[in-house]
């Protein structure tokens, strides 16, 4: 994934983030899914044209397009209201190829940390499909948090890495990213658990911090 597109994957990941924490609503998020999700169609397009049909070329560009019809069909739903029930089983499908890509990055492409990268975008794309796909509005906040995380770690960080060319590629460094995307993990786990609520003695539900 190319740095410059890589940040701007970071910014729609925040704003998508804040957006089922209930910080952005959600017209106001379709904007930044077009803009991405666009840029994530047209510029592999384009890579692709001019890829006189280098594999390596083709792999690399093949993986935005994941990311750019995603943004695009969030965009799609926040406009029209349509429900989240088909962006929620693509979602499963793009969790699958994360997958793929990112066992690439540890055998063919030689690039771990990348391939820690990508599992981590499997496992929040894999959220969304248990958000939406199977209805469990319960993992909301928790998604949000994970999003908003990621939006960060894995997009505007390594970007700038890549632009200042400072990126570790090093196992090392995949061990210290696979450790971050656990941390982070657990940590949006915990602050997107849902209140517990319990019955007061007449019956009336209250909160279980009261």
């Amino acid at each position: 994934m190319s740095s410059v597109g890589l940040l701007y994957v970071g910014g729609v990941l925040i704003i998508n983030g804040l957006m089922l924490l209930g910080v952005v609503p959600g017209k106001a998020a379709a904007a930044m899914n077009l803009f991405v999700g666009a840029m994530q169609v047209v510029f592999p397009t384009i890579i692709l044209a001019q890829s006189d049909g280098d594999p390596g070329v083709i792999l690399g560009a093949s993986g935005l397009f994941l990311f750019g019809f995603t943004y695009l069909y969030v965009a799609w739903n926040l406009l029209t209201g349509a429900p989240g029930e088909g962006l929620g089983w693509f979602s499963l499908f793009v969790a699958a190829c994360a997958t793929v890509y990112g066992t690439l990055h540890f055998t063919l492409i030689d690039d771990p940390l990348f391939g820690v990268i990508w599992f981590s975008w499997a496992v929040l794309w894999f959220m969304f499909f248990v958000l939406l796909g199977l209805g469990r509005d319960s993992i909301q906040r928790r998604t949000g948090w994970f999003t908003v995380f990621l939006g960060i770690f894995t997009g505007a960080v390594p970007s700038f890495l890549l632009l200042t060319e400072n990126y570790p590629n090093t196992d090392g460094s995949a061990l210290v990213g696979a450790a971050l995307a656990v941390g982070l993990f657990i940590l949006a786990w915990l602050l997107g658990a849902p209140k517990r609520t319990g019955i007061s003695r007449d019956n009336s539900t209250v909160d279980a911090s009261t």
